[in-house]
């Protein structure tokens, strides 16, 4: 993106997986310079958004680009995800924006640093049309680019999101001490991957670009419930 466009990264300094669009408020958050143009943020990735574009950059950015994370986030994970909350931070402060995912089925977040480059092209097209057409108020886009270098990246699908569900979600263990303590992890079983969702789409090695909106209200629901004698 550098060869085009002006790029300042500020990022969290560690994985901040599964945190969703959690804020930090408890405590106070420091910012590093690590170079020109690159920050690690001591907090979240929505915490990292927030600091950039009020406090890091002199104007708002064109664009917010969050990513490229190392591990999908399809289907409901886009609800824990740090990477996509990012975006949807973006969004809320008027700004285009995009997560972007390197969707490496069934090996989680083992990611050989080459594949990024597919994704990394991927994003740069992506760009050149959100400058171009926009994208409307309240929309971000979720992509999700198969972790394999030789990916065309020509090649893509607009889905709409897949349906998964994790198995053993719990492991339960004891300590030394005799005290119980859980890890929250599982086996992941795809059970909504038809040819028009972002699994079906990586299944068969296309990029899964997904519209997504921050606006959550069932709407059809609304009439609805208009009938409920609450």
């Amino acid at each position: 993106m550098s060869r085009f466009h002006k790029v300042v990264t500020v990022a969290p300094d560690r994985d901040r997986s599964g945190v969703s669009h959690s804020l930090t408020v408890t405590r106070p958050l420091r910012a590093r310079k690590i170079e020109k143009d690159f920050y690690a943020v001591d907090g979240t990735p929505t915490d990292a958004v927030m600091i950039a574009i009020y406090r890091l950059l002199k104007k708002p950015p064109d664009v917010v680009v969050s990513g490229i994370n190392s591990g999908a986030n399809m289907g409901e994970d886009v609800t824990y995800s740090g990477t996509v909350a990012a975006a949807i931070e973006g969004v809320l402060l008027g700004i285009p924006s995009i997560a972007v995912s390197l969707a490496s089925m069934g090996r989680l977040n083992h990611v050989d640093p080459k594949e990024y480059s597919v994704a990394a092209r991927f994003i740069r097209r992506v760009i050149t049309q959100i400058s171009r057409n926009g994208l409307p108020e309240g929309s971000l886009l979720n992509i999700n680019v198969p972790a394999d270098e030789k990916v065309d990246v020509r090649r893509y699908a607009i889905t709409r999101l897949g349906k998964r569900v994790y198995d053993d979600v719990i492991t339960e263990k004891i300590d030394p001490r005799g005290r119980h303590y859980y890890w929250i992890a599982g086996t992941v079983r795809i059970t909504g991957k038809g040819p028009e969702t972002d699994y079906g789409a990586v299944e068969r090695r296309l990029i899964s670009v997904t519209p997504l909106t921050v606006d959550t209200t069932a709407r059809d629901l609304v009439e609805e419930l208009k009938k409920w004698q609450f």
